[in-house]
């Protein structure tokens, strides 16, 4: 990632028309994001420049389907963190908590890792576990994903009642729900990752996955299409399985194992039937076991006057303050994802 020191923004006379005019209080909510010295402002702002291209894209798409409710959602992840205040050297901002926004899901997964990771270190030896099936055309997607969720239900359940007869071994671990795209093929392929404590619960999973969907015939689900292995970090593990639908950026060719960064494309299209596929579904839950009781933080609401606000332009790739023209982060676009985002998002019909 490029960066360099802060900056003054080459439009500040358009984001200096507020100089002198700040005499109100504005409302800001919890502890904030940490100004001086927080790296992590970078990759933010580089999370809110591809979001931006990306969302952009969506909306097209979601407009053409005449989808209004996704539409509405994708505008208001689009607008998220667009204007912060500062207060006391601390960032204070408006999330969409929308699962198609970069920001909320990078806040979301790491929520998720410091709930999580303290519970799982204590697992003997957990495994990483991927369950997955045949892939489908767009049409069947939801269906599927229904399909998926309903047969892991079921084998969740069927250990549930034996262990609480006495005759088999309690299941626990944590899943989350993926699904990526093929473009070459126009297909797409939802799909588990799991974090399970033993060899023992993988290989139960494995094998009831596959009775599932290969019954009657049928057969769905292949033998070495389904993967577990021993957990070697358990860090890079957690933020391989919490994810939040599907990956930004795509292989054309998932089987080209010659394949180079600028080959990479952001499917548009296939990222708004995977979005619309995945409405109202939980991706990400634990099952078989309870997180310990956490205490519920106050929002603690109040007034300020004496802040700075930092606004991200549309033509920029950082938050600028709206007095001096001064950039947030000082983040520039590195060659290799300006190409990315203004030549390989494709919006192509299926």
């Amino acid at each position: 990632m490029e960066h360099s020191a802060k900056q003054i923004y080459t439009l500040a006379q358009s984001v200096t028309a507020n100089e002198g005019k700040k005499t109100q209080s504005v409302q800001i909510a919890g502890n904030g994001t940490e100004m001086i010295g927080n790296e992590s402002l970078l990759n933010r702002a580089q999370r809110k420049t591809i979001s931006r291209a990306m969302l952009l894209s969506l909306i097209d798409v979601a407009k053409e389907k005449g989808a209004t409710e996704r539409t509405k959602s994708y505008w208001n992840a689009y607008y998220c963190c667009t204007k912060l205040i500062q207060h006391n050297n601390r960032l204070h901002a408006n999330y969409c908590k929308t699962r198609y926004c970069t920001i909320c899901n990078a806040i979301r997964k790491a929520d998720k890792i410091n709930k999580y990771y303290p519970v799982l270190k204590n697992w003997e030896n957990p495994y990483f576990v991927t369950l997955t099936l045949k892939t489908v055309k767009a049409n069947a997607l939801r269906n599927r994903i229904y399909e998926v969720k309903k047969a892991f239900k079921t084998i969740n359940n069927k250990f549930k009642k034996r262990y609480q007869r006495g005759k088999g071994m309690k299941i626990i671990g944590i899943k989350s729900l993926e699904c990526n795209f093929n473009p070459k093929d126009k297909t797409y392929n939802p799909h588990y990752h799991l974090i399970v404590p033993n060899r023992q619960t993988a290989i139960l999973l494995k094998q009831e996955w596959k009775k599932q969907w290969n019954r009657n015939g049928q057969f769905h689900c292949s033998n070495k299409a389904q993967h577990f292995r021993e957990v070697e970090s358990l860090e890079r593990d957690l933020i391989e399985t919490i994810k939040y639908g599907t990956k930004v950026f795509t292989e054309p060719d998932p089987n080209n194992k010659k394949r180079i960064k600028k080959d990479m494309k952001i499917y548009t299209r296939a990222m708004d039937n995977i979005n619309a596929a995945f409405k109202g579904k939980r991706i990400f839950d634990r099952f078989g076991f309870n997180l310990p009781q956490q205490e519920e933080k106050e929002a603690n609401v109040r007034s300020v006057e004496n802040y700075k606000l930092w606004e991200f332009a549309p033509d920029a790739t950082d938050w600028i303050n709206t007095d001096t023209g001064e950039c947030l982060t000082g983040y520039n676009m590195p060659i290799d994802l300006k190409y990315l985002l203004s030549e390989c998002i494709d919006i192509d019909k299926e």
